[in-house]
């Protein structure tokens, strides 16, 4: 697995803004079959600067969707949080939002 497929997109809601705020924390959606390690040098080799001090993963389960008589479901999914250490820089896609 190459290390740009790993992160997928960053997750900008209420609870993670807040996390980023107060805790130096930003969570991403992450491959399916990525791991801690696998999270950790990728935020550390495509962001320039910053240092990971902890990864937490978790798995998401997708929504049951009715599709008017079928029923169908989102894929599953992982989001990982990723608490960067107090010497590092901020991300740079963030301060614009």
């Amino acid at each position: 697995m190459r290390i740009q497929e790993i992160i997928r997109r960053p997750l900008v809601t209420e609870k993670t803004t807040g996390q980023r705020e107060t805790a130096n924390v930003v969570a991403f959606e992450v491959a399916p079959k990525a791991n801690k390690i696998l999270v950790k040098k990728a935020i550390e080799s495509q962001f320039e600067g910053v240092k990971v001090a902890e990864v937490r993963i978790t798995r998401m389960h997708g929504k049951k969707r009715r599709f008017g008589r079928f029923l169908g479901q989102r894929p599953d999914w992982k989001k990982a949080y990723v608490r960067l250490t107090e010497d590092s820089k901020p991300l740079q896609f963030f301060e614009g939002v």
